[in-house]
C-alpha cells in the first residue's frame, strides 16, 4: 500500500459491520455496538474501521466507559491505530 493521510469519518452500521466481515481474519462483527468510525484515505476510500461498544467487563460498565470492541483494516500502514491528532502514515 502506498502512505497517504488518513483521515476520521464516520461509517454506516451496515458498511462497518461488512467490512469487519471483509477484512478481519478471526472473529464476526460483534454485538452490541453503540457506533462506528472509519479511517478513509486523501480519496475518501475507506482503509479501517473500529467498532466501539459497552465495556464488556461488567465493572466497568458505568454508563460512561466504551470499549473499541473491534478494528479491521485493509492492510493500509497504520490505519488501525491512527490518531486523530496525527492522522498521518
Amino acid at each position: 500500500m502506498s502512505e497517504s493521510r488518513l483521515h476520521l469519518v464516520p461509517v454506516r452500521s451496515r458498511d462497518a459491520k461488512e467490512l469487519v466481515r471483509l477484512w478481519h481474519r478471526h472473529h464476526p462483527p460483534p454485538a452490541g455496538q453503540i457506533f462506528f468510525l472509519s479511517a478513509a484515505d486523501e480519496a475518501n476510500i475507506l482503509r479501517a474501521v473500529a467498532v466501539v461498544g459497552r465495556p464488556v467487563a461488567r465493572h466497568l460498565d458505568d454508563g460512561t466507559t466504551l470499549d473499541v470492541t473491534r478494528t479491521a483494516s485493509d492492510g493500509t500502514r497504520n490505519a488501525n491505530t491512527m490518531h486523530p491528532t496525527n492522522a498521518t502514515t
